[in-house]
């Protein structure tokens, strides 16, 4: 059974910083892109960064480019979103999710087709 399991989310003051993972299982990650979404309450879900399957390729949004960081450790079969100089615009529930055929639309939402459960972060002083 194909799963993610997103996790390390919480409250965090503003500038501060989280290092969010999703684990996977059922399948090898590395066959798959993998993307980090996002959604605050009254907004659409949007992507924030993804990696492309085998290459390694990463690619974020603009509104958190030179922040956040993604990463993939094939040993663990996980990938992670390292987030720093966190905003209180970042505050949202963070998604995870995969699909194995999405290359160059990473980012967009409606390429995948296996989501994770979401993990919330918090940004606030």
């Amino acid at each position: 059974q194909l799963q993610l399991v997103e996790s390390g989310g919480g409250l965090v003051q503003p500038g501060g910083s989280l290092r969010l993972s999703c684990a996977a299982s059922g399948f090898t990650l590395d066959d798959y892109a993998i993307g980090w979404f996002r959604q605050a309450p009254g907004k659409e879900r949007e992507g924030v960064s993804c990696i492309v399957s085998r290459d390694g390729s990463t690619y974020y949004a603009d509104s958190v480019k030179g922040r956040f960081t993604m990463s993939r450790d094939n040993a663990k079969n996980t990938v992670y979103l390292q987030m720093n100089s966190l905003k209180p615009e970042d505050t949202a529930v963070y998604y995870c999710a995969a699909d194995p055929l999405v290359r160059r639309l990473c980012l967009r939402k409606w390429s995948y087709v296996y989501w994770g459960q979401g993990t919330q972060v918090t940004v606030s002083s």
